[in-house]
């Protein structure tokens, strides 16, 4: 079944690649919350209830954004700082920003293919600027939602 067709499945929203796709991103001015994944070689662990917990604060604050974007920082192979965004300050949780200019491309396949997409982003990095910045993740779907709408995208963000 086309994916436009696939009912909503009540968990994430569809996601549109397009206003991401080889697009510079700047995300000044928004509000993010931050949180630690554990993980086992980049496997992660924690992930359900690092969210859960957050949503709980984030729906308690009335700070939800339309788009639920979550950016992770794959800083090592045992845990990740995750980067949840919000519409407003959220009392109890880690507010940052995230500074810098991005470059976004999506990809579409298996996290298996994760090491070629970061190798075809670097290149595609090379070959617009001289300087290789901060990689930052963000997986519209969770796997249950990826599954449902026939499509994993992974969105990856390179600092420019």
């Amino acid at each position: 079944m086309e994916e436009s067709k696939v009912p909503e499945t009540g968990c994430c929203t569809r996601f549109n690649p397009d206003p991401w796709n080889e697009k510079n991103v700047d995300f000044a001015g928004k509000h993010f919350i931050k949180d630690h994944v554990t993980s086992f070689f980049h496997l992660p662990l924690n992930f359900g209830s690092v969210m859960r917990r957050n949503i709980k604060k984030i729906e308690a604050a009335d700070a939800m954004p339309k788009e639920q974007i979550v950016l992770s920082d794959e800083k090592s192979p045992w845990g990740s700082d995750v980067y949840i965004a919000v519409t407003k300050e959220v009392p109890a949780a880690e507010m940052v920003e995230v500074p810098g200019n991005f470059f976004a491309r999506v990809f579409t396949g298996p996290y298996q293919n994760m090491r070629n997409y970061i190798n075809e982003m670097k290149t595609t990095l090379k070959d617009r600027t001289r300087k290789i910045g901060k990689l930052y993740f963000y997986y519209p779907y969770c796997p249950k939602c990826a599954k449902a709408y026939g499509k994993n995208y992974i969105v990856i963000l390179g600092q420019v």
